[in-house]
């Protein structure tokens, strides 16, 4: 962190429409305490600022010409080293931003940080956290889709680094853990699951047992772990829902003219629901385990997402995560998990 405030390198080439949200999130000015710092085509940036009404001295560039598509590889990092995302992470490696936000490829994303930044000592796998409503707020639930296929060790990881993510987030002091399952008992699951729920039995954090999908959404645990397929699956699945809600009520108020009285009454209703369920509330998803603060949105973020996830990767930094996750891996590691012994394959 330096003295002209946190630097945050923005992958200005990352989203599906690229530069409009990347740049265009400087509108409303420069979030307090930062200072953006815009990796892409320098000249694309500039003329976008200048169409947006935007004061090039809000922020500084560094000039990365190429950009990773959607659709292509993630190992294509290890060859496109002028890419914005490349380039982004190699300033995070090297101490001159404190934090990355990119609305890009996933994949290219999680790749890039894994070479460039490594793993956290102790940590098998890197995951995305992110979250899911609940009737009291949110539920953090990793890993939501960077390893499809994992391993009990994994999962316990997966734990450690949501509870540690969590406690920053709600200062709670004891976040409940719980395992997704195919229902709540001892007996149910598959191998994977049976397996880490004796980890998670066995080791010092707060674990509330097996959790169902329902459960989730009625408070039963403040962070749940599964493997990257299944979470994955998860999510999508609740963002489709959400998207299906909304288009059905439209549809059903425009069918029955009476229904738009009411309507109209519920405009408040309506509208904290849909704040509940957008992505863009929560800005994007803190990719955890690397040695690093990166956050990656979602590549239909907007203006808002944007700007969420600058201040998401503020209050990180602010809060010194990676810090923190060093010490509770530690402690955890040392005091009550069992070696992981050749986990990290």
């Amino acid at each position: 962190m330096s003295a002209a405030g946190i630097k945050i390198a923005v992958d200005a080439m990352g989203s599906d429409n690229w530069p409009l949200p990347e740049v265009g999130f400087l509108r409303d000015g420069v979030p307090e305490r930062v200072h953006p710092v815009l990796v892409g085509n320098e000249s694309v940036i500039l003329e976008r600022a200048e169409a947006e009404g935007i004061n090039a001295n809000r922020f500084s560039i560094v000039h990365a010409p190429e950009r990773i598509g959607m659709d292509e590889s993630p190992l294509s990092v290890r060859t496109r080293k002028d890419s914005s995302i490349v380039t982004a992470l190699n300033l995070l490696k090297s101490g001159e931003v404190d934090a990355v936000v990119s609305a890009g490829n996933t994949g290219a994303v999680m790749a890039a940080a894994v070479f460039i930044l490594g793993r956290l000592p102790g940590i098998s796998r890197p995951a995305i956290a992110g979250w899911i409503p609940t009737t009291r707020g949110f539920a953090l639930v990793l890993d939501l889709g960077a390893n499809v296929d994992c391993r009990s060790e994994h999962l316990v990881d997966f734990a450690l680094m949501g509870e540690a993510l969590f406690r920053i987030l709600t200062n709670s002091q004891s976040p409940r853990i719980g395992l997704l399952s195919n229902g709540e008992e001892d007996t149910k699951g598959n191998a994977l699951v049976k397996s880490t729920r004796e980890l998670l039995k066995a080791s010092a954090l707060n674990f509330v047992g097996n959790v169902e999908g329902k459960d989730i959404f009625f408070d039963k645990a403040d962070v749940v772990v599964c493997d990257g397929f299944v979470g994955n699956i998860l999510l999508k699945g609740c963002e489709g829902l959400a998207e299906f809600m909304t288009s059905f009520i439209k549809q059903e108020i425009r069918r029955r003219p009476l229904a738009l009285l009411g309507a109209l009454g519920m405009r408040g209703v309506f509208k904290r629901m849909k704040r509940r369920f957008d992505y863009a509330e929560y800005g994007g998803a803190p990719l955890v385990g690397v040695n690093g603060i990166v956050i990656v949105t979602h590549g239909r973020a907007d203006e808002r997402a944007v700007r969420n996830a600058v201040l998401l990767a503020r209050r990180l930094v602010e809060a010194d995560y990676i810090g923190q996750l060093k010490e509770a891996v530690s402690r955890y590691k040392s005091v009550s998990r069992p070696s992981l012994g050749d986990a990290e394959g």
